[in-house]
């Protein structure tokens, strides 16, 4: 980490030291301490676009991210985890099949990192003639048959997107007869069952953010097709209420909405707040409704500005 944005950290520290002691915090040393620790720990070791420290009195963590943040100090009830899922959806959990005739490996991926998944059925490798011929070979067809049903418990274990690497012809042999392809992001073309995790990461870039790309536009074809059964909320407060109290479907919003506001006495409604560093104001209650709605089963697609329909900022379907 460079200099500067140690110097960033520290200067975002200093703001949290000032609020917590204007908002009364008694118990501010300890959680100011942890942020200092972390801001040690992050100043020795590289980091990717940003870093974000999160601190708690009952835990404290830090997570280098994929994409630029705007610098920000955030106090509030719960973590602010914008940025978290944005860099989840550029770079989202994956998995990775390597895979020839002779032998396969799954990889999962996230953030720039990819590594082996856990799990006994990878890597395999197709069985050859036994010792002194007592066993015969394996066809290179059930060979992919039985990867493909390795394949099928890992993403029903871990359901994530999947990236196929795979030299011509197996690779389109095994799409025609694999039945787990449903979630396949795309396919990087090649021999790379011995390629460095480094490589693999920028060989399955393009095809992820194609796929995210899609994604982006299924969010708005679902829209549409939900507009018609009247399951659409377009406005903030009524996707709140909404999605704490009906059967959220997906959440569409623009990476660049912030909508800071009061809980209503009533515990259901929101009023719009301009000061944003009160203690009782939530923060950023797009932030909030991401994860009411990841938790409720829901999924979420964060768009550019302006790509919403109508001049909406977000946008939430709902279930039958």
């Amino acid at each position: 980490m460079h200099g500067d944005d140690v110097a960033a950290l520290r200067a975002l520290a200093g703001q949290a030291a000032r609020r917590l002691a204007a908002d009364g915090v008694a118990d501010a040393a300890p959680l100011l301490g942890a942020v200092n620790v972390l801001i040690g720990e992050a100043a020795g070791r590289p980091v990717d676009r940003a870093v974000a420290l999160f601190v708690s009195a009952e835990r404290s963590c830090r997570v280098d991210l994929t994409v630029p943040v705007i610098d920000r100090c955030v106090i509030d009830p719960t973590f602010a985890t914008r940025d978290l899922v944005r860099a989840l959806h550029h770079t989202p959990r994956h998995a990775v099949l390597l895979l020839s005739t002779d032998q396969a490996r799954l990889l999962h991926g996230q953030g720039g990192v990819m590594a082996a998944a856990s799990g006994s059925a990878f890597p395999a490798h197709r069985r050859t003639v036994g010792k002194n011929r007592v066993r015969a070979g394996e066809r290179p067809t059930d060979f992919l048959r039985r990867v493909d049903r390795a394949l099928g418990a890992a993403l029903r274990l871990n359901p994530m997107p999947l990236v196929l690497v795979a030299a011509e012809p197996t690779a389109s042999r095994f799409c025609r007869l694999s039945r787990n392809t449903e979630r396949l992001a795309g396919r990087v073309t090649g021999h790379h069952l011995d390629t460095p995790p480094n490589k693999l990461v920028d060989l399955t870039g393009p095809v992820l953010r194609d796929y995210l790309r899609s994604r982006s536009g299924q969010a708005l074809e679902l829209l549409e097709r939900r507009v018609v059964g009247g399951r659409v909320l377009r406005d903030v407060h009524s996707a709140w209420l909404a999605a704490r109290w009906e059967r959220p479907e997906m959440l569409a919003v623009e990476e660049d909405y912030v909508y800071p506001a009061r809980l209503h006495p009533n515990g259901d409604s929101l009023i719009a707040a301009d000061d944003v560093e009160a203690p009782d104001v939530i923060h950023d209650v797009a932030d909030e409704l991401i994860e009411i709605v990841l938790s409720r089963g829901g999924w979420v697609a964060l768009l550019a500005p302006g790509q919403l329909p109508g001049g909406s900022r977000l946008a939430l379907t709902l279930r039958r």
